[in-house]
């Protein structure tokens, strides 16, 4: 049986040749019936799951509610642009694989970015610096902490370590490029491969800057970093180039997608950036605090930061709308469902009742009358005797108005060393050097001399150098000598703060004993080291300090200047060099031959305003004014000079321009109109009059006799008229605004029943009248606005407005509204009416009366009288062309700077319609607040032609002299 199997499979053996074709055709067939199983009967499955579809959520931008003048006229509005966003929506095989990514595609969008002028916006504090080095764009304090907390994830300051507390930006930057952080740079074992950097479109080096930006994005991008799909905008307001040049590389940039947005336009106008503010990306303890009122705001809100802008945030923010859509693993929009569509709510408009023309014309208007006082008080000088000890006698000295341009940075000194700079430029810097080691070699011998002398025995020179040092360097800015630690009853530290009779060295060398110097802030030792080790640690990092710090180099410019080293000519020829004027003026020729001298220069740059005096940040250089309409309590014209443009604050901030504005001695960012406060003078003699007709103390028959000096308190207060007003009555002490008369009325008020005087029961009568009429509040006023302060000691002073009285100019014109509706106190407001977009009325904002002063009709009338015989008296409103009633005032500062002059009014006088205060800080007299009132009077009113008045250039006719 077995033989006959074996002969039967011998009969049917097939070549072998016939076996691998029926193998190969068996297989074929196989993969055939595979392939159409995949791609036909099962094709879109396999298709869905290798794309990875996911569902997201995506936000669908509003648009931020506009903000109009009382008139309808814009004054923000939104512009249509288009923005960078970067989305984690990758897949990662580890976290190395995941930065090296992430960092690639930061790169590859910076440097399309950079290559056409657009720049990452967003809400970072570390810059580079002049000298190329890392730095913060905020001071010490809570700002600057909450970001440290954020970037080393901690959702609480306290949370944060010594090391993270008092962290560098250099070792900020560490951390966040380092394996800590982004992985941007790593070193040693660690470092990318070229290979790995290649592939990823990574350079082998990265400049600082580089290392900064992508710092930057990636921190924007950890933010979300617990929603992966949520994106967050980089770059805003980027370029048709940009743009252009991103799409087409999106293949290659996963994550990256260029999406509609609005941008903030404001009113071209100076004079409304401190009403309006700005708006910017939110930071995180904005959002923390928006968040309770609004949880829907996104970790790259851009919001209002100050002004209008911040306080009418939720309504003007407007509402996101979303939809649903599915994307792949790309980050590629498959399909939207246009069925869970949301649509966008546009944030609501606010109607202001600013009239944006008086505004702009009353800013132009104070510009020109500090400009002109400036003028008038500028000598061909080097220095001014203050042993005059009269401050009306001040005089500017024109070597201080040529330093003034490299104090207040209208001069940048760190390009007087580029490589580029003008052959001026290099002689200056080539002088500075050497003025730089004279100087280093003095103040080395100081800090290390085994004997050096007390600093009251330096020269003038040194001792400023040294103060500086001490005070304003490692105390002040740099936080070296810890406030917080030094015992201002300490025997040692009282020679210093008082009459410097002590060496810097004593002094340093005391203060390391005494631990009042924080060794972190210079020394990574700490504690290791005793207090010889500190002084020495201490000196070696205060010298490589100086040789950076431009504000010592100003100083040292400042000597040269005195000396002679340096010229003004050389100092104004760089206005031109550095474009800060322009070469087609038709003075640069002059000036370069010699045919113009720089103090004829200056003298005609200052008139023409082409050097404006916020510029040069000298006394006087800020001013204030503003209108109310006496019947609603409305703010017409809120206004600060010197102010700032907003639009290079908003979308892509002007880093460099917010920097300037942040240094300015100028203060453009603190609004002269609300913030500042100061002594009233004498137009706080109407307060006085109320309290002492209304007390009873004084009535339209009370005489009063002014000998030119009241004595029944210590010491004696001088009226302004020496010799005396004689015997006079009440309006005639408000028409001559007479010391002695109120200072009487104050002592009077002190009296008890026995005639016996006290300081506390005069200051509880004037505080009583101050609260009555408002002056112990704030306004209402929907800007920052500081607290105002009555007078709580010096009571007879009190009285003529001195005393520790300190009130807004905003303050002013609501005392100036109360006395012209006879009594009403209103809070003031900015707001007149909210819309919607379709400019349907939501809320009217109407005017709120939250006190009214009872006085008795007569005592108004004298009131009013006597305001009315002020301004006749003053030759500063002749031939006005309307009736005007209103009190000058003076405050003094001391012997070393010029007094404040005020003016408060209404007009009509005869049938009210605005009130008016105005403050020009620093202006000698009140006769030339007089001036400006006068020039606004004839504005509003329309009494002459505006070219008369809006001249552009600096108003000449000031006033020496007021009776206050």
């Amino acid at each position: 049986m077995g033989t006959k199997i074996k002969r039967f499979f011998k009969k049917i053996r097939i070549k072998r040749t016939t076996v691998l074709v029926l193998v190969f055709v068996f297989m074929s067939a196989t993969l055939v019936r595979q392939l159409f199983e995949l791609q036909i009967i099962q094709g879109e499955a396999y298709i869905s799951k290798f794309e990875s579809r996911t569902t997201k959520k995506r936000v669908i931008k509003s648009t931020r509610g506009n903000i109009y003048d009382r008139n309808g006229e814009e004054l923000a509005t939104n512009v249509l642009a288009y923005s960078v966003t970067f989305e984690d929506n990758g897949t990662y095989d580890s976290t190395r694989e995941k930065n090296l990514t992430l960092n690639g595609i930061a790169y590859k969008v910076l440097k399309i970015l950079e290559s056409n002028g657009d720049s990452i916006s967003t809400g970072f504090h570390i810059v580079l610096d002049e000298s190329g080095n890392y730095a913060f764009d905020v001071d010490e304090g809570f700002t600057l902490n909450r970001f440290r907390a954020d970037i080393y994830g901690e959702p609480l300051i306290d949370n944060l370590t010594k090391k993270q507390k008092n962290a560098t930006a250099d070792q900020m930057i560490e951390f966040m490029s380092g394996k800590e952080g982004f992985s941007i740079v790593l070193y040693g074992d660690n470092a990318y491969t070229k290979e790995e950097l290649t592939s990823h479109g990574l350079p082998e080096n990265l400049s600082k800057q580089d290392i900064l930006e992508l710092s930057k994005i990636r921190y924007a991008l950890s933010t979300n970093s617990f929603k992966k799909y949520m994106a967050v905008t980089i770059a805003s307001n980027i370029s048709e180039k940009s743009v252009a040049a991103i799409r087409e590389d999106q293949p290659e940039l996963q994550g990256i997608d260029i999406v509609e947005d609005s941008v903030r336009k404001y009113i071209d106008d100076a004079s409304m950036g401190p009403i309006l503010g700005y708006t910017g990306q939110a930071s995180s303890e904005e959002l923390e605090e928006l968040r309770q009122k609004n949880p829907d705001y996104s970790n790259d809100a851009i919001i209002g930061k100050s002004g209008i802008e911040k306080y009418m945030e939720t309504s003007l923010q407007g509402t996101d709308g979303e939809e649903t859509v599915t994307v792949d693993n790309l980050g590629k929009v498959l399909k939207i469902d246009d069925s869970t569509r949301v649509e966008p709510v546009a944030g609501n408009d606010t109607y202001l009742t600013i009239d944006s023309s008086w505004q702009s014309a009353i800013y132009q208007i104070l510009k020109q009358r500090v400009a002109g006082i400036l003028l008038s008080k500028i000598e061909a000088s080097k220095t001014y005797d203050f042993s005059v000890n009269d401050a009306a006698q001040i005089k500017i000295p024109i070597y201080d108005v040529y330093n003034a341009l490299i104090a207040n940075s209208v001069i940048d000194i760190s390009k007087f060393s580029d490589a580029n700079a003008s052959d001026t430029e290099k002689n200056l810097y080539a002088k500075f050097q050497q003025k730089q080691q004279q100087v280093f070699d003095t103040i080395t011998n100081r800090l290390t001399a085994e004997n050096p002398p007390a600093v009251k025995d330096e020269d003038d020179q040194i001792q400023e150098y040294l103060t500086y040092i001490c005070d304003d360097l490692l105390r002040d800015t740099l936080g070296v000598i810890s406030k917080n630690a030094i015992d201002t009853s300490d025997s040692t530290y009282q020679k210093w703060t008082t009459d410097k009779d002590i060496s810097l060295k004593d002094y340093l060398t005391y203060a390391a004993s005494q631990n009042w110097i924080d060794i972190s802030k210079f020394s990574t030792e700490g504690d290791y080291l005793d207090s010889d080790e500190v002084y020495q640690a201490l000196t070696d990092y205060l010298i490589d300090y100086l040789k950076t710090d431009t504000n010592f180099s100003k100083l040292l410019y400042k000597y040269m200047l005195q000396e002679d080293t340096i010229s003004g000519s050389e100092i104004c020829l760089v206005l031109y060099e550095q474009g800060v004027l322009s070469k087609d003026d038709g003075s640069y020729e002059a000036l370069a031959s010699g045919s113009m001298t720089a103090y004829d220069f200056m003298i005609n740059k200052i008139y023409t305003l082409e050097i404006e005096p916020a510029q040069l940040a000298l006394e006087p250089c800020s001013a204030s004014a503003v209108i109310t309409d006496v019947k609603t309590g409305d703010v017409l014209a809120c206004v600060s000079y010197p102010g700032y443009d907003n639009n290079r604050l908003v979308n892509n901030m002007d880093t460099d321009y917010y920097a300037k504005l942040s240094t300015d001695k100028s203060s453009p960012f603190f609004n002269k109109a609300t913030q500042q406060t100061a002594a009233p003078g004498s137009t706080f003699k109407i307060l006085s009059t109320i309290a002492g007709m209304s007390e009873g103390v004084i009535d339209d028959g009370t005489y009063i006799n002014c000998t030119g000096s009241f004595d029944l308190v210590t010491p004696p207060i001088s009226c302004w008229n020496k010799q005396g007003h004689g015997e006079i009555e009440i309006r005639e002490a408000i028409e001559q605004s007479c010391n002695s008369y109120f200072n009487m009325v104050g002592f009077k008020l002190g009296q008890d029943a026995d005639g016996n005087f006290s300081e506390n029961r005069s200051l509880s009568v004037l505080q009583k009248y101050a609260s009555e009429i408002g002056l112990d509040k704030k306004t209402g006023i929907e800007i920052t606005e500081s607290a105002p302060h009555v007078s709580d000691s010096y009571a007879v002073p009190s009285y003529i407005g001195h005393g520790t009285n300190a009130y807004t100019t905003s303050q002013l014109a609501r005392y100036a509204t109360a006395i012209a509706t006879s009594g009403n106190v209103y809070d003031l407001t900015l707001l007149d009416r909210q819309t919607d977009s379709k400019g349907n009325t939501l809320k009217k904002y109407e005017p709120d009366i939250i006190n009214t002063v009872d006085v008795s009709q007569n005592v108004w009338d004298d009131i009013h009288d006597g305001m009315y015989r002020v301004v006749q008296t003053h030759r500063q409103f002749d031939g006005l062309g309307v009736d005007v009633a209103g009190k000058t005032g003076t405050a003094e500062v001391n012997v070393y700077h010029p007094n404040h002059g005020m003016f408060v009014g209404y007009a009509p006088a005869s049938d009210p319609e605005y009130a008016i205060a105005v403050r020009i800080e620093n202006g000698y007299t009140s006769g030339n607040a007089c001036l400006a009132a006068d020039d606004i009077f004839k504005y509003i009113f329309e009494l002459t032609d505006e070219k008369s008045i809006l001249t552009g250039v600096a108003a000449s006719d000031t006033s020496s002299t007021s009776n206050d």
